[in-house]
C-alpha cells in the first residue's frame, strides 16, 4: 500500500503560528478522534505546550463505542486531564465549561489576588476534522468558526469569546512525518488526511481487512460479507449494493466511497479502532 503521508506548507506555517501564540495563551484544548485516540494524537503539539495546562478531548463520542471509554480511562490514569465528548451535542457544553475552568482556576485566582481580571484564554489544537471548530462553536453557542467535514477547512487562527473565555482556533496540523502507517491509515478511514492524496481503494481494502478482524457482525449485517480475502470482501460489497459496470465488472471506486462513507458516518454503528498498545505507543499512557 502506497504510504500516507500528508503535511502541506500551510501546516508548517500553522505550526509556527500556534508556538507565536502559545505565550498568549493559560491553557490548551487538545481535541482527539475518539474513534481513533492514538492516531489522532500529535505529540508535536503536546511537546509544543510545555508546561501549560492540557485537557485532553475525545470528540466524536457519538462514533465511538467503548473501546474509546478505555482509551479515556488509560489517559487519565497516566495523569492527564480527559473527557469523553460529542461537540455536536449541546448537552456537552456545561460539563465541558467546568472542566475547562478548573484546569484554570488557580491561575484565575492567581490573577484576582493580584487585581486582575481578564478572560482565561486557551489554544485549542489537534489534527484535521477531529472537531475542533465543533467544539468552539459548542461552547460559543453558535456557528462562530469554520465547520466542514473535509481536512483542512480551517487555515488560519480565529480568536473566538466565550464567556469567561477567549478560545484560539487553530488549523489542523498532521505530525511532518506518519511512522506508523497502521495509524496512518487509521487517519484515512476517519476522513483527517486529504482524500485528494489517497488511493481510496487501497484505503477501503485496508478497512475492510481491520473491520472484519475487529467487528465482522457489522460487515456481515451491512454488506453480507461473511469472510474471504480483502478483495472478495470488496467484492462482495460491490456486488451487494449494485456497483457493477458494464460487462460484469465490479466498479471499486463507487464501492471505496460507499465504504468510507458508511464507516465515517456511523454506519456501520460504533467503533474504536485504537487498542493500550497504540496508546502506549503514541505516548498517551
Amino acid at each position: 500500500m502506497k504510504v500516507i503521508q500528508w503535511f502541506p506548507g500551510h501546516m508548517a506555517k500553522a505550526m509556527r503560528m500556534m508556538e507565536e501564540n502559545l505565550r498568549l495563551c493559560d491553557a490548551v484544548v487538545i481535541v482527539l478522534d475518539a474513534r481513533v485516540p492514538a492516531a489522532s494524537y500529535n505529540a508535536r503539539i503536546a511537546d509544543m505546550v510545555g508546561g501549560k495546562p492540557v485537557l485532553y478531548l475525545l470528540n466524536k463520542g457519538d462514533l465511538a463505542d467503548g473501546g474509546a471509554s478505555e482509551a479515556l480511562a488509560r489517559i487519565k490514569e497516566s495523569g492527564r486531564e480527559a473527557m469523553k465528548i460529542s461537540a455536536s451535542s449541546p448537552a456537552f457544553c456545561r460539563p465541558l465549561m467546568a472542566q475547562m475552568e478548573a484546569l484554570v482556576a488557580g491561575k484565575r485566582e492567581r490573577y484576582a489576588q493580584k487585581g486582575t481580571v481578564r478572560p482565561m484564554r486557551f489554544l485549542v489544537a489537534g489534527i484535521p476534522n477531529t472537531g475542533k471548530s465543533t467544539v468552539i462553536n459548542l461552547l460559543s453557542g453558535g456557528r462562530k468558526a469554520q465547520v466542514g467535514d473535509k481536512a483542512g477547512v480551517t487555515r488560519s487562527k480565529q480568536w473566538v469569546k466565550c464567556g469567561a473565555f477567549e478560545l484560539l482556533d487553530t488549523p489542523g496540523t498532521m505530525p511532518p512525518a506518519l511512522a506508523d502507517q497502521r495509524l496512518a491509515r487509521r487517519l484515512a478511514y476517519v476522513g483527517s488526511v486529504n482524500d485528494d492524496i489517497l488511493d481510496k481503494e487501497e484505503v477501503a481494502l485496508a478497512l475492510l481487512e481491520e473491520l472484519f478482524e475487529k467487528y465482522p457482525e457489522r460487515l456481515k449485517e451491512r454488506y453480507s460479507i461473511e469472510g474471504g480475502t480483502p478483495l472478495e470482501m470488496y467484492e462482495t460489497l460491490c456486488a451487494r449494493r449494485g456497483f457493477v459496470l458494464r460487462g460484469g465488472e465490479y466498479d471499486y471506486a463507487r464501492g471505496a466511497l460507499a465504504l468510507l462513507d458508511d464507516f465515517r458516518k456511523g454506519r456501520l454503528g460504533k467503533v474504536c479502532l485504537d487498542g493500550a498498545e497504540d496508546l502506549h505507543l503514541a505516548g498517551l499512557c
